[in-house]
């Protein structure tokens, strides 16, 4: 059996120019998808595409605020007009945020609330009535740990993951029986663009010492990878998974249950 193939299958995944995004845009274009890169960074959208034309794929690339409802609700619409149907939606769009409640201030929280709550339901209230007249479908939210285990100075960033887990159980159980199923996936850390940046901003001079430490808070030793997260979100997302709906899978090397 040729396993989790998308052969003829239409993927839209948003925040797809950088790190876990791009990751699965790769992975899904390599088994078969068309894929939709759906990016506020048009120039590391066209970077991901490129990559995958250059290896066979197929993959185009749409410019989206998905904080902006009109925006997405015209991009999928786009979608829809040239390749008739969306098959899967990833939303990995997302921003981080460093704060605690009293460190965290009202522009701040409204701007994770806007990309990370708000860019997940724009883009599911954009898709659903397709999905539902083209008989299915499949949703993968990207959550975090943060949203079931406290996470010093990320107040904002888990309030907004929680929110990420709970709308994915919301929707997995409203839609059950249009054959449309949406799970979510919580990485630990996971080593891609950010945290890199993250390091050379907040420790200069001391980025490998850090980066050592950050990866020993994963049990197993080290952060994930996100070509990791992304053959997870592969079986998530195929035929093979069909019978797995309204739950959540940490990809946490550990955290959660052995973190003691």
């Amino acid at each position: 059996m040729n396993l989790f193939r998308l052969d003829n299958k239409v993927a839209v995944i948003t925040g797809a120019g950088s790190g876990i995004g791009q990751a699965i845009a790769k992975c899904f274009a390599a088994q078969g998808a068309a894929v939709h890169v759906v990016e506020l960074n048009e120039d590391g959208g066209k970077g991901t595409v490129e990559e995958i034309r250059a290896a066979g794929g197929q993959a185009a690339v749409h410019a989206c605020n998905v904080a902006l409802q009109q925006e997405v609700v015209k991009t999928m619409d786009n979608i829809v007009a040239t390749d008739k149907r969306i098959d899967i939606l990833v939303n990995c769009a997302g921003i981080a945020h460093i704060g605690k409640l009293e460190t965290t201030s009202e522009s701040d929280f409204d701007r994770v609330i806007q990309v990370n709550i708000k860019g997940t339901y724009n883009c599911m209230y954009a898709v659903i009535r397709q999905m539902k007249a083209q008989g299915g479908g499949v949703i993968l939210n990207m959550a975090s740990i943060a949203a079931t285990v406290g996470i010093p100075d990320r107040f904002a960033y888990s309030m907004s993951k929680g929110a990420v887990m709970t709308m994915t159980l919301s929707v997995a159980k409203d839609y059950i029986n249009d054959n449309i199923r949406v799970n979510s996936i919580s990485p630990a850390r996971v080593h891609t663009p950010f945290v890199d940046g993250f390091l050379q901003k907040n420790y200069p001079g001391r980025e490998q010492e850090m980066f050592e430490k950050l990866s020993r808070t994963q049990p197993i030793g080290r952060m994930a990878k996100p070509d990791e997260v992304a053959w997870l979100s592969l079986y998530l997302c195929s035929d093979q998974a069909g019978f797995i709906t309204g739950c959540d899978y940490p990809i946490d090397g550990g955290f959660i249950k052995l973190n003691n």
